[in-house]
């Protein structure tokens, strides 16, 4: 099956700025202590969850979910660019890292304690959010957790052509807090926590969080 437009669009640019891009954010939790206190109050979600481990969707140059491994969270990372898994891979070595898309998730029913998507969703267009919160519902185990991170505001977004002297092609979507959570909500997850931060000096729009939860049996 041929991926959306979307996906080989958002697949090609950051193969082409992978390098340039990991160089510029090696971390890019390093200037917030909030995201990070979100982070790990994720991580002892999901260690009290269950044993089994967590996907970083959009796991580009890897911190995060070195991270999580950091904070003893079992953890594999996700994402679209084979470049960016690549450089992942060298960065971390002793972690796994593996080349997919989060709006089709290769990965069994119930196989996960927790989902984790830092600053990765906004290049999903609206038309494929349900399908990728179904996915998210189904691959995790009953009590599991969800933690998305996003560029908020009114419905809007951008189009870059161009970033580090590449030639890009590359789809910004944002979108408001409770928009995202009301998805959520009818993917059958429950929301535990939204959270609205300020930007910091050099970001330009405020950041959300959301947290959803898996019903246990």
């Amino acid at each position: 099956m041929t991926d959306p437009e979307f996906l080989q669009a958002t697949r090609s640019s950051y193969d082409a700025i992978a390098r340039e891009y990991t160089d510029r954010h090696p971390d890019g939790l390093a200037d917030s202590p909030v995201d990070r206190a979100m982070l790990a109050s994720f991580a002892e979600l999901a260690k009290d969850a269950s044993p089994a481990p967590v996907a970083d969707l959009g796991s580009g140059p890897g911190h995060v979910t070195a991270r999580l491994h950091d904070l003893g969270v079992p953890v594999f990372g996700v994402d679209l660019s084979p470049g960016m898994v690549a450089l992942a891979r060298e960065a971390h070595p002793h972690l796994r890292f593996h080349v997919g898309s989060m709006t089709s998730l290769d990965l069994p029913d119930e196989t996960l304690s927790g989902i984790v998507a830092l600053y990765s969703l906004i290049h999903v267009p609206d038309d494929h959010l349900p399908a990728t919160f179904a996915g998210f519902h189904r691959v995790l185990a009953p009590g599991g957790h969800v933690l998305l991170a996003f560029q908020t505001g009114e419905r809007g977004g951008l189009h870059l052509t161009e970033r580090f002297g590449h030639e890009i092609d590359l789809a910004y979507h944002w979108r408001p807090a409770h928009a995202v959570g009301a998805l959520l909500a009818e993917a059958g997850l429950e929301i535990r926590a939204t959270l609205l931060r300020e930007p910091l000096e050099d970001e330009k729009r405020p950041r959300a969080f959301v947290l959803a939860r898996r019903r246990g049996r």
